[in-house]
């Protein structure tokens, strides 16, 4: 739960700092860099450790978390940040845990009781509730890409903590940024090539954004997730995931002076009871 939770609090920064990328540089281009500075230090830990090549029956799960993680993830969380809040967005990802949970217990033999179930509802369902309340009643267009950008994060947390029992956290995120590189560096080329003036003159706030979305949410903070949920689990582990709006709501006032108002800190202990009470919940695996 601790290895989680630190993985989890690397994470929360994620949306401010892409935020802070996107207000200068094109998210495409946010999107596909990251994931090709990420492969860069993955291709040099993997080179350092020595570690062996992926099997043949290890490369589809890769590959699920290569299109969930590497690829899916920060393109549509990027697109999103163009015109959304941080802080609004930081809210809709926290129905993450239960659609984590959803894939682990359909993906990864895990068997959540009726109890952990409810905790999960409850939490997605708190989280859901306070962004609506935020928006006035409905949701933003940028919304669906959020929740598309959910649904492939949970399929690639599953797959990725199931691999790490037997491979190793830092091996499935090292070689699926690998994988993502025929794809992401010819992109990333092209949108340097095509926009170099406008990528040039960036303001030094993008690029501090781009490179901790690069190191540390696209690469060291899987070190941590991956390892954490190898071995308590991914639903139970993946439950840490609701402390997360509550610190990207932090995060959002601290890096980017979005306003931060009493319900959110309500809010951030209320999710933090919520997973308290889910962790005790029994986990079959």
């Amino acid at each position: 739960m601790l290895l989680g939770f630190i993985g989890v609090a690397i994470f929360s920064l994620t949306l401010p700092f892409t935020r802070l990328a996107v207000a200068g540089l094109d998210p495409l281009f946010v999107a596909m860099g990251r994931a090709v500075a990420a492969a860069v230090l993955a291709l040099c830990w993997l080179r350092w450790k020595r570690a062996p090549l992926p099997t043949r029956a290890q490369l589809p799960t890769l590959l699920a978390v290569t299109i969930g993680c590497v690829l899916g993830f920060p393109l549509l969380t990027s697109i999103a940040m163009r015109t959304l809040p941080a802080s609004h967005g930081a809210v809709l990802v926290g129905i993450l845990p239960l659609a984590t949970a959803l894939f682990a217990a359909l993906r990864g033999h895990e068997r959540p009781s009726a109890g952990f179930w409810i905790m999960a509802a409850a939490g997605s369902a708190l989280v859901v509730g306070f962004a609506l309340k935020q928006s006035g009643g409905g949701l933003h267009a940028a919304d669906l890409a959020i929740f598309a950008a959910v649904g492939l994060a949970a399929m690639g947390y599953a797959e990725g903590g199931r691999l790490s029992q037997s491979m190793g956290g830092e091996q499935v995120i090292g070689w699926a940024l690998v994988l993502s590189l025929p794809l992401a560096g010819p992109a990333a080329a092209w949108l340097l090539w095509r926009d170099w003036a406008g990528i040039a003159a960036a303001p030094a706030s993008a690029w501090l954004g781009f490179s901790y979305v690069s190191v540390f949410s696209m690469f060291i903070g899987f070190f941590f997730w991956y390892r954490g949920m190898a071995l308590g689990g991914v639903a139970r582990v993946g439950q840490v995931q609701l402390a997360q709006p509550g610190l990207s709501l932090a995060a959002a006032a601290l890096v980017l002076n979005e306003t931060l108002h009493i319900e959110h800190i309500l809010f951030t202990f209320a999710v933090i009871a919520v997973v308290g009470a889910g962790k005790r919940m029994k986990v079959a695996r």
